[in-house]
């Protein structure tokens, strides 16, 4: 059975409907969560804000924190953009930033400390649909395809030092949000977040020490 008895887990994009199950996950499995987002509503002792998009910020609040076990990089983005020839580069800029300078900030801020720990989790959420691209989402399909890539790299670089590294590919998560933005869509065959958060957190367990460079599936009904 996976636990995170007595683990410190830092969670990005804490204040978000999966970040909050995972939290919840966590914490029911015994660990302790260091939240971290943008901003929060209701900000508790364990709740920090900050710009994950500012390695600055980032890597001083990190410094600050005390000793971690595991890092989850769940803060990211999605939205649906316009073809890939079209001229803009707003919506590219953003999915980028929200999904992978989030993830890599965080890596960078938190792999000296868990290289000093000489071991430590980290888990990341890819999307099961970037694993080919897909009309009208270019930019989010190339942000998370990185958050992939990146993974895998970082396994490849820190499965011998104690850490492993490994992400979920979900489908359609079943939040708020999407179904406001997907109104006549089934919920039914999505992804409920704390089923997503289970995953996350056996990534982050003691009892997947031997996975490195997992890109899990979870797919729901879907």
């Amino acid at each position: 059975m996976s636990t995170l008895q007595g683990k410190t887990i830092i969670v990005t994009g804490a204040a978000g409907a999966l970040g909050r199950a995972v939290c919840e996950v966590a914490e029911g499995q015994g660990a302790s969560t260091l939240r971290l987002d943008l901003a929060f509503r209701d900000r508790a002792r364990n709740c920090h804000e900050v710009d994950l998009t500012d390695l600055s910020a980032t890597t001083a609040l990190l410094d600050t924190l005390g000793s971690f076990d595991a890092v989850f990089n769940i803060a990211g983005g999605f939205a649906m953009g316009t073809a890939a020839w079209a001229a803009g580069d707003e919506e590219w800029d953003r999915m980028f930033a929200l999904n992978v300078a989030t993830m890599r900030n965080m890596v960078k801020a938190a792999v000296p400390h868990l290289l000093a720990r000489g071991a430590g989790s980290i888990v990341n959420v890819g999307a099961y649909g970037a694993r080919e691209g897909q009309g009208d989402m270019s930019a989010y399909c190339a942000a998370k395809s990185v958050v992939m890539r990146l993974t895998e790299s970082l396994a490849a670089e820190l499965r011998d030092k104690g850490i492993n590294v490994n992400a979920v590919l979900p489908t359609i998560i079943d939040t708020p949000a999407n179904r406001e933005g997907m109104p006549d869509a089934d919920h039914s065959q999505w992804v409920a977040p704390r089923d997503l958060a289970n995953v996350i957190c056996f990534l982050g367990s003691d009892a997947a020490r031997a996975v490195h460079g997992a890109l899990v599936p979870v797919r729901g009904l879907s």
